[in-house]
């Protein structure tokens, strides 16, 4: 029985390629018993401001890469929650598919007292609820052993654990795993390669690579939905 499997750390808002490989999948875990790294996107992603890129980030308490992503508390400090809604109302204002991105944003954003890895997993299942992905999503950190195993030793781990046929992995990883290795374990590798469909943004010029809340701003949910398969498997 051919089952698809797919691994990623929990990433803010996510790239539209990120939903694409989870949409690709049988099911997609989360990779959140793994150190946290500084300076990723993990609690960080691009808007569309004033034409332009602008990073927006999630404070953090007692962020390290010598501790896990799981075990990284979100900060309550501050009025960022705030500060990123009111970006997003200004930005966005006028975008086709304000009212329902906002409020899914707003109802991310509700959560108190948590850590990243459970902001981010929020949000990634209520993306993929709003798109229709009905991909299983799982915290690698509920149900699966061997953190002491590294690199691709672990996600053949967790390949094994599942019975996977299939891996799907992000292209920029095709160094870091070794395709007969993964036969060895009775799991085929792909790679997918985003084709990062253009969409109609506030002017004819496009910025791609954006937070898929962008995405989801000028696009209806079933739009997004179509451009879950602009990608290639190799």
């Amino acid at each position: 029985m051919m089952m698809k499997l797919a691994i990623m750390q929990p990433y803010l808002f996510p790239y539209l390629g990120y939903f694409q490989l989870i949409h690709s999948v049988d099911r997609f875990v989360v990779f959140d018993d793994v150190n946290f790294i500084k300076k990723g996107w993990v609690n960080r992603n691009n808007l569309l401001v004033n034409e332009a890129p602008l990073l927006f980030t999630v404070p953090l308490l007692g962020a390290s890469q010598n501790r896990t992503i799981k075990d990284i508390q979100v900060s309550n400090e501050g009025d960022w929650k705030s500060r990123l809604l009111r970006t997003l109302a200004m930005s966005y204002g006028k975008a086709p598919c304000y009212v329902p991105v906002m409020s899914l944003v707003e109802e991310v954003l509700s959560a108190t007292d948590c850590t990243i890895s459970e902001l981010n997993t929020k949000a990634i299942r209520a993306v993929c609820k709003h798109i229709g992905i009905s991909t299983v999503i799982i915290p690698s950190s509920a149900i699966y052993n061997a953190g002491e195993l590294k690199g691709q030793e672990r996600i053949l781990h967790i390949c094994g654990q599942e019975q996977a046929s299939h891996y799907h992995n992000p292209i920029g990883g095709i160094e870091l795993y070794d395709r007969d290795r993964f036969l060895a374990n009775g799991t085929q590798l792909f790679f997918l390669r985003s084709l990062l469909p253009v969409y109609q943004q506030w002017s004819d010029s496009f910025t791609p690579g954006l937070s898929i809340i962008d995405v989801l701003m000028f696009n209806s949910s079933s739009e997004v939905l179509r451009m879950m398969d602009d990608y290639e498997l190799c």
